[in-house]
């Protein structure tokens, strides 16, 4: 695959629910190692785009290509390669309730990736603690809280070795004390050069993250570009708008390092890797 090549790419991808246009010929695409964050008010299509793009719920028209090469919805074979390239990370964590935390992560490596208990749990105990529960590994979901749930979530994506991660707001169903410790593993995949499309109200955290906004509304992509570019002082677009709203709602100051969605004294509002940051304060 050619640099110039988007690794993941969808062309004109049409979904029909109970009758209703969710999505509307929406086309993206995606380079290695960017970062590009779907916002937008409830029912604009944003979690329907993340499962099309995983083929969880199949467009009713259009295409993906991964690599370049269009994937084949109609092939199961072909599906379960594609879902373990394209990793899926969903609101409600989907754990295994009769399952610890590493053995979440460690049954598709044994039932999908074919590796031996052995390898598997070896793997399985890495990906805990890249994620910061090495010593949660032998607990059951029901004795997890919904942050760590949501990192046993990510450990058992990131176990299989994707090429792209797809976060469908990862963060909404947990307490708001919890979310932080989410943000910062999310941030530390994204600095590590993980391609990720996500989908969140986490507004200064995905300002300073991005390297593109895509707002949708009404099944369409109404508006796409750098979070600097589209939170600039007096753009005047959609997604300023809309970012401004919810920072008056959320209470959110504009800058990443004094949101009290990280708690991580302000960890978030120091990455000054990019331009990314200066978005926030424009908020």
């Amino acid at each position: 695959m050619s640099e110039a090549t988007p690794i993941l790419e969808a062309r004109s991808l049409v979904k029909i629910l109970g009758g209703n246009r969710v999505l509307e010929n929406v086309s993206l695409d995606i380079g290695r190692g960017r970062v590009k964050v779907l916002i937008g008010p409830s029912g604009a299509g944003k979690s329907t785009l993340l499962q099309c793009l995983n083929f969880l719920i199949p467009p009713d028209s259009g295409h993906i290509l991964l690599e370049g090469r269009e994937v084949e919805k109609t092939s199961k074979r072909e599906l379960c390669a594609f879902r373990q390239q394209v990793g899926m990370i969903f609101q409600d964590f989907n754990l295994f309730d009769h399952l610890s935390a590493l053995e979440n992560v460690r049954v598709a490596l044994m039932k999908v990736k074919g590796m031996s208990k052995l390898e598997a749990t070896e793997r399985a105990v890495a990906e805990l603690k890249r994620v910061g529960l090495a010593d949660k590994a032998t607990l059951y979901p029901a004795n997890l809280s919904g942050g760590q749930k949501q990192r046993v979530a990510i450990a058992r994506a990131l176990a299989m070795d994707p090429k792209v991660m797809l976060l469908d707001e990862p963060t909404s169903a947990l307490d708001p004390e919890l979310i932080g410790e989410v943000l910062t593993v999310i941030r530390d995949l994204a600095q590590a050069g993980m391609t990720m499309i996500l989908a969140t109200h986490q507004i200064s955290f995905s300002a300073s993250l991005a390297d593109e906004f895509i707002f949708m509304e009404r099944g369409r992509i109404v508006e796409q570009g750098s979070p600097a570019d589209l939170l600039a002082r007096g753009a005047q677009s959609r997604t300023q708008a809309f970012c401004s709203k919810i920072s008056e709602l959320t209470g959110e100051s504009g800058q990443s390092g004094q949101s009290g969605e990280s708690g991580q004294s302000g960890e978030s509002g120091q990455s000054g890797e990019s331009g990314k940051a200066g978005a926030e304060r424009r908020l």
